[in-house]
């Protein structure tokens, strides 16, 4: 597959200047541009759309839609690539359906300007991790949603997981509870490793419990919030902090049929803050993701590496700091109540 390389050596110009060309940028004359959609077109790549002037391609990567963050990162990622006259095209994949690799296969003979990946391989250590080096090698602007392993280029859009867990550590604290249960994702998934750090931490400075034996590792659903739970409910904890609201939901649902209230007995905090958990019973205490932000700043990142195809080259995180909604299923601490502490 032709790079922007391939075409800039064609023409006898740099890839800033292709860059610009391609995306309509001023300080390339309009010979140059009719010179580099030439070639474009005998390289075999896309260069009629572009001189018609239609929408570029963003390819949007995740896993599935079933989690509603990753339905709020599209809807709003979609939102900023219209408004910079770039189409969203959303490519999903599933545990039983077609592979991440595979995808990309696909998604890279439509020719994209660039790809966002909501979740991947990319976010979780010792995955093979030789797709994101094929779309560097290919030169193709490529931004990651949250926690990505460090040795890979490309803009890197987060949320700080740490600060966002000493949010709810410090809330949870403040109502007096000490015996604390984590329930995160994979123990390979770096945004479950930050959490499960920050909490430990915090943890030691404040004087808290966070007994092992009361930290669960799963898959992120609300099966396996439910199921995990139903062995943390055992662990004589008094609040539980989860590193998803589908985690937090299905730990509701075990705490209760283990005969404990939420959050009388057990206060619970989950991480995301989908649309719908106001509506929840109890309503959840979460912590929320900047995903307008975040998204914003993810469109911004992708027209800055077309622009500067150097860019593709250097790493840059960009961390958000998210914010601690308290609802109802969080309160005060029962030994406090009772005085009996």
């Amino acid at each position: 597959m032709a790079t922007l390389a391939d075409v800039a050596q064609r023409v006898g110009v740099s890839q800033a200047t292709v860059s610009r060309a391609i995306n309509g940028k001023p300080g390339v004359s309009d010979r140059t541009r009719q010179a580099i959609l030439e070639a474009m077109r005998e390289l075999g790549m896309v260069g009629d759309s572009l001189q018609r002037g239609t929408p570029r391609q963003v390819a949007l990567v995740a896993p599935d839609l079933s989690n509603p963050i990753f339905a709020a990162f599209v809807t709003a990622i979609s939102t900023y690539l219209a408004r910079n006259n770039m189409l969203p095209v959303l490519c999903t994949y599933t545990l039983t359906g077609a592979s991440e690799s595979s995808l990309l296969e696909m998604v890279l003979k439509q020719q994209p300007t660039g790809v966002i990946f909501l979740a991947g391989r990319y976010d979780t250590e010792f995955a093979d991790h030789s797709d994101y080096a094929m779309l560097r090698e290919r030169r193709l602007p490529t931004v990651f949603i949250n926690a990505a392993a460090p040795q890979l280029p490309g803009h890197c859009v987060m949320t700080d997981d740490a600060v966002g867990t000493r949010m709810a550590m410090r809330h949870l604290a403040s109502q007096g509870h000490t015996r604390i249960g984590l329930l995160l994702g994979d123990p390979h998934h770096y945004p479950s490793l930050i959490k499960h750090e920050a909490a430990l931490a915090f943890a030691q400075e404040a004087g808290l419990e966070l007994p092992e034996e009361a930290t669960a590792w799963t898959t992120y659903g609300f099966e396996s919030g439910r199921d995990a739970a139903l062995r943390l409910g055992e662990q004589g904890i008094t609040a539980l902090l989860c590193a998803s609201d589908q985690l937090a939901l299905g730990a509701i649902r075990a705490l209760k049929s283990l005969g404990l209230s939420v959050p009388d007995d057990v206060s619970v905090i989950g991480y995301d803050d989908s649309p719908w958990l106001p509506y929840t019973s109890p309503a959840l205490t979460t912590v929320r993701q900047s995903v307008d932000a975040m998204s914003r700043a993810a469109v911004a990142a992708m027209l800055r590496c077309t622009e500067d195809p150097a860019l593709l080259d250097v790493r840059r995180d960009l961390r958000f700091e998210p914010e601690l909604v308290v609802r109802e299923s969080t309160g005060i601490c029962p030994t406090w109540r009772s005085g009996t502490e």
